[in-house]
């Protein structure tokens, strides 16, 4: 038993920036989006939440303010087609959805800038018979991966 776990010596459970688990707060202000894309704001800033408490290295300051804030803006939505039908070259068949999202990440009583930097995600789409259904569908997946990148800037930063 003790072999087993002496291979384990160098893996730690926890925040890796050395912090303590749930030692520091993080507000998230609702992001802006500056699409035209319904909902891109909203969508993320909802994945972002979820995603800051599934981590577990900070605390999601719903009530007061964090000691960390995050903001920032929705910049880029974009559609490109990856594949098209094997018989006909012109109709879509796999799109690859991307978003951008400018995140800017600051201590709360100093005001000093953590971060300010473009974070994208993406993920890829089957289109059916309804386009607007699939992407909608998409939406919390995209939202997901850009949410998973901010976290673990905040969460393995170096700032």
């Amino acid at each position: 038993m003790s072999l087993a776990l002496a291979g384990c010596a160098g893996y730690r459970l926890g925040p890796t920036n050395g912090d303590a688990p749930g030692g520091r707060t993080v507000q998230v202000i609702p992001l802006t989006n500056k699409t035209i894309e319904p909902r891109l704001g909203d969508s993320v800033t909802a994945a972002l939440r979820k995603e800051l408490q599934r981590d577990g290295t900070f605390r999601l300051a719903t009530h007061d303010s964090g000691d960390i804030v995050v903001s920032g803006n929705v910049t880029e939505f974009r559609r490109r087609e990856l594949s098209f039908l094997p018989n006909d070259i012109i109709t879509v068949q796999d799109y690859r959805l991307t978003m951008t999202v400018q995140v800017t990440a600051r201590e709360a009583a100093t005001g000093r800038v953590l971060f300010d930097k473009p974070v994208t995600g993406y993920t890829l789409i089957r289109v059916g018979s309804d386009l607007v259904s699939v992407e909608r569908q998409a939406l919390p997946l995209l939202a997901t991966d850009v949410a998973k990148q901010v976290t673990s800037l905040l969460a393995d930063g170096a700032w």
